[in-house]
């Protein structure tokens, strides 16, 4: 007898040339619908509040997320009749260190901040310099092994600019109304699979551990960002903290080879900084670097691979503009809280834009006659 699933029990559509095939139908059970759609409502309702809660718990607060479309509509600013503001260029420490409440209120106006964690100002600075709408003031800071190596974390940022859909846009729009001033999860530090990834997993040969950056930051909507006061108030979370600056910090001693690199790479992003700087002197824009404060095992790393000789006084012999190293200045050498040593606590923090920009304003005031 031939299987029931055989082509002789069961007819395809080959076997029917030029007839019409049925629609399928399918039967839809009854079912009270409404009542499955509030019970699913409730559930996601449940689960969204207890993870929120779990959060809230652990010390996290509502943060507008410092993504490319943000940073995108600060740096649009300029090209938007802003070009005359004072700009602020570097990685986190200048994300960090410097607040622009702060600021605005000494200044009268609101710098624009386009620090990126990570990430070497070079090609941002680049950018600038040929950008004919900018016709304001710029502060560039340094991380000794963020700028002389060129390492740009949040590159993308840069080549993303002007390339937003107007989805894109409208969406950052709804999302910084009417998400992330309200709930604290919306955070990628705290996506759930982004908790499942950083759990204690076994290593498969061959692979080589390393720990991600934890959430660090707080961000308003004009990318205004201070420190999260987890770092400061919590020990567990600040040696966490600490503990993964450390990853970079030790390793075996680099080969000759690796050394050469080291020294071209660093004379290559000097040699950036002094073209785009040439090309702003010449448009007559001030331009000031600042070498932001570090301390702890993080300046010891620091000083041992790039030392003060050899990055911070050899760019500022090439780019020929004035620069503020902290360790210069009494206001800016003591008395300030770098929890993780690498940046500082909100208190702090807007001391420092306190003395930073008396140094700034006093020593080296705009030739144009405006203020930092």
């Amino acid at each position: 007898m031939p299987s029931s699933t055989s082509s002789s029990s069961r007819q395809t559509a080959a076997d029917r040339p030029g007839v019409a095939q049925p629609v399928p139908v399918r039967d839809i059970p009854e079912h009270r619908w409404l009542p499955i759609l509030l019970g699913a409502l409730l559930l996601a309702t449940a689960l969204i509040g207890g993870w929120e809660w779990h959060w809230r718990n652990f010390g996290a607060i509502p943060s507008i997320r410092d993504d490319a479309a943000l940073w995108a509509r600060e740096r649009g600013r300029i090209d938007h009749g802003e070009g005359d503001a004072t700009v602020l260029i570097g990685a986190s420490r200048t994300f960090f260190d410097v607040q622009l409440p702060v600021w605005e209120k000494l200044s009268g106006r609101r710098p624009i901040q386009l620090a990126l964690n990570g990430t070497s100002p070079t090609t941002e600075l680049e950018s600038l310099a040929d950008d004919p709408n900018f016709k304001g003031r710029l502060l560039v800071g340094v991380a000794p092994d963020v700028f002389f190596s060129g390492y740009e974390y949040m590159g993308d940022f840069f080549k993303a600019y002007g390339k937003q859909s107007p989805s894109d846009k409208v969406g950052k729009w709804l999302s910084m109304h009417f998400v992330e001033p309200y709930l604290a999860f919306y955070d990628p530090d705290f996506a759930l699979f982004t908790v499942i990834k950083r759990q204690d997993w076994p290593l498969r040969k061959g692979m080589e551990g390393g720990t991600e950056v934890r959430k660090l930051t707080q961000v308003d909507a004009n990318r205004n960002n201070y420190m999260w006061p987890k770092l400061v108030n919590d020990p567990q979370y600040r040696a966490l903290a600490r503990s993964i600056w450390s990853e970079d910090f030790g390793g075996p001693p680099p080969t000759a080879a690796e050394l050469l690199d080291s020294k071209k790479t660093l004379y290559l992003q000097i040699a950036r900084n002094t073209a785009a700087v040439a090309r702003l002197k010449a448009r007559g824009i001030t331009v000031v670097y600042v070498r932001e404060p570090s301390n702890g095992d993080y300046l010891a790393f620091e000083t041992r691979v790039f030392p003060r000789k050899e990055g911070w006084d050899e760019l500022m012999a090439h780019v020929q503009v004035p620069g503020i190293y902290y360790d210069d200045y009494p206001q800016l050498r003591s008395g300030y809280e770098l929890p993780e040593w690498s940046h500082m606590s909100r208190e702090s923090a807007e001391r420092y834009t306190r003395e930073l920009y008396g140094i700034l304003q006093g020593k080296y005031p705009p030739a144009d006659g405006s203020r930092w």
